[in-house]
């Protein structure tokens, strides 16, 4: 209990000190005195008995580490400042709560894993402790639930993961004492070995083996260069993994190709291992002694080489968080930069260690100079077993023997990066392009900029003035919206789409269109289902004036006491701050949901780096983002009459009538610059109670009836999660027009078929838990509802 209090030595004393101040006041303010310091002395006992407990029960397994670990102690106030920072995430948002702990833990899991002091081991424990004890003082019970992410926070906890697996090795390599399980992954990414003088003496004592001894000598005077050459590997995952964090295929399938080397060298450097081992050893007397801390007992070298093929195995579980591609011809310029490099740099190399020839041991020659070229760029590891032909002496030879290698990797990181932030293209530009054009050009619907998102494949019809955007899912032929050209044209074009559908074994689902299109497919015998309630405010008559406006007119003047004013920007061209803030609600309101982001026609982050998407924000004066709304453009021959909101999202501590705030600002100013109508979107499986016939449609037949009933209740269920009814309910306090938008499909066989499309499309990254969860959810509603009409008929 009273390691906290003492240090090792004086600067130990001065390093505890300036940690208490910079971490315990801010975090007894975010706690209270009595929660703090609860959590202090629970989560330091905790974490030293859960290092020692580990030490214990797995003494017996983890050879060396364990017995480095015995002898050590622990002191300084770390531990419990693990603890206590842990405890404090519960009663903070979800984003930053899971931002906190994945850092955190994050940092110690490194450390325990490649450092393996039993210090690193203590403020493991503790950070567990705390994250437990949070809720608990809090009143909650600890929860231990998937985390849910966006597509954007997957693809940064992945890269964070290849991340920590190339900075581990290098911590392991550059510690002095590193005795974790996995520090001895450092021999295959950095292999930096010191050398030892007693050892450097006995070497070059043997006349035989001068060239051992001038490589250890090159060894011994290696500077930054040569450290920097040594952890190329690391440096290479690095650059990946900012790639990885972008969304890049080129990315993934680059760490993908290092991550499967590394497992092949794993498993060559374990049979190596135990084959030198000979057949009559004994597993737990495997001792490599040149490596103090270091068991080579297999279960002790398994266990960390498995690493990369863990890693492996993420990155291709995870690979449809990875479709970003660069535009065509990216990564050939690429390759022919890197190999011109490398060639200027080669030449560089050979003329001036000419000049300077003098200054190397011996003196080389040219053909030595244009042999020993190609060892200039490679890794320190891969040349540190090959004695060199000849070393630097004076100091501008050293800058040329260890300079060509870092400018070398320097200017291909950059050339890489550059390949990671230039603009992507889709994966059929042209048909994109066509699209874009007909959209632009004729007639869609208020959903049809939608058509444009990743995902969608294109289908133009025979006259080439329409086209219909879809996505094939388990043999249905999914379309974002109806058909996209002239409106006389719309029977014709969903019979040839039709006919398309079927010559390839599809079946078509036309999915949240207007009651046009719903009438042009009932003239082909097709059924139809309501599926959402479109809300659209038309602005040639808007003013939000008598009592209706209430709300609208009260979120107005509050944005005006509290300094708040609205503003247009494109995401793209915004500034970083802006950007930065966007990204940081966006995943607040995603980390604060049961379930995962949905897509399809639900827009998120991706959508919005959209130069003809608009979005408003709402700034106060210290340019602080409250809440985002995007809007989408409704194009009608060849000029903009409205705007469609997706993107809506607001900051959870913020000011909170702000969407209103932003909603109404959009009417007004969107109708000074002359546009005819705004839409509010349609909230999906949600209507309004008395929705006014559209059509002269026939009564429901009984299996569309049932189909109704079962959107309902899967929309009740749902409700909890996404709130779709509650954002109608929201928008109403605007009395918009309301406009039923509509599934038809052929055949009602398909109906299982369209479901599972419908859920793969809006949630392609369901889980096979989250999916039980939520169709208990959906099931325990049902049996509530059979219940209560059961009560009523009593």
């Amino acid at each position: 209990m009273a390691a906290p209090f003492w240090a090792r030595d004086l600067l130990g004393y001065v390093v505890g000190t300036v940690l208490v101040l910079l971490a315990c006041i801010p975090l007894e303010r975010q706690m209270g005195s009595r929660k703090f310091c609860v959590a202090a002395v629970v989560t330091q006992v905790a974490g030293i008995l859960a290092a020692a407990g580990f030490w214990e029960a797995t003494r017996a397994l983890t050879g060396n580490w364990a017995r480095a670990m015995s002898g050590t102690f622990i002191l300084g106030p770390s531990v419990f400042i693990c603890g206590t920072a842990m405890a404090a995430t519960a009663s903070m948002g979800p984003l930053w709560r899971r931002r906190i702990r994945l850092g955190l833990f994050g940092l110690l899991i490194l450390l325990a894993l490649y450092n393996g002091g039993f210090a690193d081991l203590a403020r493991l424990g503790a950070g567990a402790a705390g994250a437990l004890l949070g809720p608990v003082l809090l009143g909650r019970r600890p929860r231990l639930v998937r985390p849910v992410s966006s597509r954007h926070e997957g693809r940064v906890l992945v890269a964070l993961l290849v991340a920590v697996s190339a900075v581990g090795p290098v911590v392991a390599g550059l510690a002095p004492h590193a005795v974790g399980p996995l520090s001895v992954l450092r021999f295959l990414f950095t292999d930096i070995r010191p050398v030892d003088a007693q050892a450097l003496q006995e070497i070059c004592a043997v006349p035989a083996q001068h060239r051992d001894c001038e490589a250890a000598h090159l060894q011994l005077r290696a500077g930054a260069g040569a450290i920097f050459m040594a952890i190329v590997p690391s440096f290479l995952l690095l650059l990946l993994s900012e790639g990885l964090r972008r969304g890049r295929r080129f990315a993934w399938a680059g760490v993908l190709v290092v991550q499967a080397g590394l497992s092949l060298l794993a498993l060559v450097t374990l049979v190596g291992v135990l084959q030198a081992a000979g057949p009559d050893t004994v597993a737990g007397e495997l001792v490599d002694a040149s490596q103090p801390g270091h068991s080579t007992q297999p279960l002790a070298l398994v266990v960390p080489l498995l690493l990369p093929v863990m890693i492996f195995g993420v990155l291709l579980a995870c690979r449809t968080l990875f479709p970003v591609t660069a535009p065509p011809g990216t990564y050939s310029r690429l390759a022919l930069q890197v190999l011109g490099l490398a060639g200027v740099l080669g030449l560089i190399y050979v003329g001036a260690g000419l000049v300077l020839a003098a200054e190397f041991t011996p003196v080389p020659a040219l053909a030595d100079l244009v042999a020993d070229a190609p060892d200039r760029f490679l890794p320190l590891g891969f040349t540190a077993d090959v004695p060199p032909a000849f070393f630097p002496e004076g100091t501008l030879a050293v800058l040329l023997y260890e300079g060509v290698g870092i400018v070398f990797w320097a200017v291909t990181g950059v050339l890489v990066l550059k390949s990671f932030v230039r603009p992507t293209h889709p994966r059929h530009p042209e048909d994109q392009d066509k699209a874009v054009a007909i959209l632009t050009s004729q007639e869609g619907s208020s959903i049809s900029w939608m058509t444009t998102w990743a995902g969608n494949t294109y289908w133009f019809s025979r006259t080439g003035q329409s086209f219909i955007a879809y996505r094939v899912i388990a043999g249905i032929a999914l379309t974002a919206g109806g058909p996209v050209g002239p409106k006389n044209l719309t029977p014709a074009v969903v019979n040839e789409f039709y006919g398309y559908c079927r010559s390839n074994g599809w079946t078509p689902c036309f999915y949240s269109v207007a009651p046009e299109v719903r009438a042009a497919a009932a003239g082909l015998g097709w059924d139809s289902v309501q599926v959402a309630q479109e809300t659209v405010l038309p602005l040639d008559s808007l003013s939000f004036k008598g009592k209706r406006f209430q709300d609208v007119r009260t979120a107005l003047n509050n944005a005006a006491k509290a300094g708040i004013h609205a503003e247009w920007v494109r995401y793209p061209t915004a500034g970083l701050s802006i950007q930065t803030q966007i990204l940081a609600i966006s995943e607040e309101w995603v980390a604060d949901r049961k379930l995962p982001e949905m897509g399809f026609t639900l827009g998120g982050l991706d959508e919005l780096n959209d130069p003809e998407v608009r979005c408003l924000l709402a700034i106060d004066a210290h340019q602080q983002v409250h809440a985002v709304t995007s809007w989408l453009p409704v194009y009608r021959n060849g000029r903009i009459v409205g705007w469609t909101l997706d993107f809506m999202r607001r900051r959870s501590a913020g000011f909170r009538p702000a969407v209103e705030f932003l909603i109404a600002s959009a009417a007004m100013s969107l109708k000074d610059e002359g546009c005819d109508f705004i839409s509010l979107s349609g909230a999906p499986l949600a209507r309004v109670a008395q929705a006014p016939p559209q059509d002269e449609t026939p009564a429901r037949l009984p299996a569309t009836a049932g189909l109704d009933r079962l959107l309902d209740l899967l929309g009740s269920a749902l409700e909890p999660v996404y709130g779709f009814r509650s954002l109608l309910a929201f928008k109403s306090k605007f009395h918009p027009l309301y406009v039923p938008l509509f599934m038809v499909y052929p055949d009602s066989a398909a109906l299982p078929g369209i479901a599972n499309a419908l859920t793969r499309a809006y949630l392609p990254e369901l889980s096979l838990g989250e999916g039980f969860r939520l169709l208990r959810s959906i099931l325990s509603k049902r049996t509530r509802t059979v219940a209560r009409a059961g009560r009523r008929l009593e």
